[in-house]
């Protein structure tokens, strides 16, 4: 199979899978390009809640294919900051499921996740300065802001790896999972992120990414939508809310 971004939908969640084995999951030129119309697509549709970002096999994404890096070095960097702006920009909860190499390109797109999972075993890095590259602003803001200017200096001048109990210690992971127990642990997490308010999730989203400009929006959104009397009247009836706010709509 060539290189490319497989996905599905299973029980709300959007599973997008970077699939390029031959090269521990490379990003191509072609894969990057294809990342935010396929975003678009999984964001308008109700029938996704969540989605999960992950790599085929037993690694994540080891960055960029380094043949696109030769071929038009400003053109991939371009294409992979507009899949990172994608990502970070969806507005329903993500999820990185990580497995062995998480490198470069693969950090870059770990990162503007909202939350990362990693199997024990895996291995972190952001490596232009081997490379000669002047790592993207967007993607060194988010960096820093996930583990702080001391470990983000340390990744970007260095360029080594870490593991990931240092990844989990440092910040740039939420939970790390013993061998075999990732897929149960996201698949679990994810029923979680599916049954509670999309209202909240979507606002909260947005609040926590910095934006300032849309309370009137969002408090106008939670008195039309019913989620807070749902989630009450759910409460006091000890029963399971059905909440039917939707992001895409």
């Amino acid at each position: 199979m060539e290189p490319r971004l497989l996905h599905g939908v299973t029980d709300s969640v959007a599973t997008v899978t970077v699939h390029h084995p031959g090269k521990r999951n490379a990003m191509t030129a072609g894969m990057w390009r294809s990342l935010p119309p396929l975003l678009d697509t999984l964001a308008t549709d109700p029938g996704v809640r969540a989605l999960v970002l992950t790599g085929e096999g037993g690694t994540f994404c080891a960055g960029a294919d380094i043949s696109t890096l030769r071929e038009s070095p400003g053109e991939a960097q371009g294409l992979a900051v507009l899949a990172e702006e994608a990502l970070a920009a969806f507005p329903k909860p993500t999820l990185a499921a990580i497995r062995g190499h998480c490198v470069g390109g693969g950090a870059q797109l770990a990162a503007a996740c909202d939350l990362r999972f990693a199997e024990e075993g895996a291995l972190f890095g952001v490596t232009p300065a081997k490379l000669g590259i002047v790592y993207p602003a967007s993607a060194t803001r988010r960096l820093v802001s996930l583990v702080g200017p001391g470990t983000a200096k340390y990744l970007l001048f260095s360029g080594e790896l870490i593991d990931a109990e240092r990844a989990l210690r440092t910040g740039f992971l939420d939970e790390l999972l013993p061998d075999g127990e990732l897929a149960k642990r996201v698949a679990e997490f994810t029923r979680v992120l599916v049954s509670r308010s999309q209202l909240t999730q979507a606002a909260a989203k947005e609040f926590a990414n910095g934006r300032t400009d849309r309370d009137g929006y969002w408090a106008e959104q939670a008195h039309g939508s019913g989620d807070r009397a749902e989630g009450v009247a759910a409460f006091l009836e000890r029963r399971r809310p059905r909440f039917t706010w939707t992001a895409s709509g």
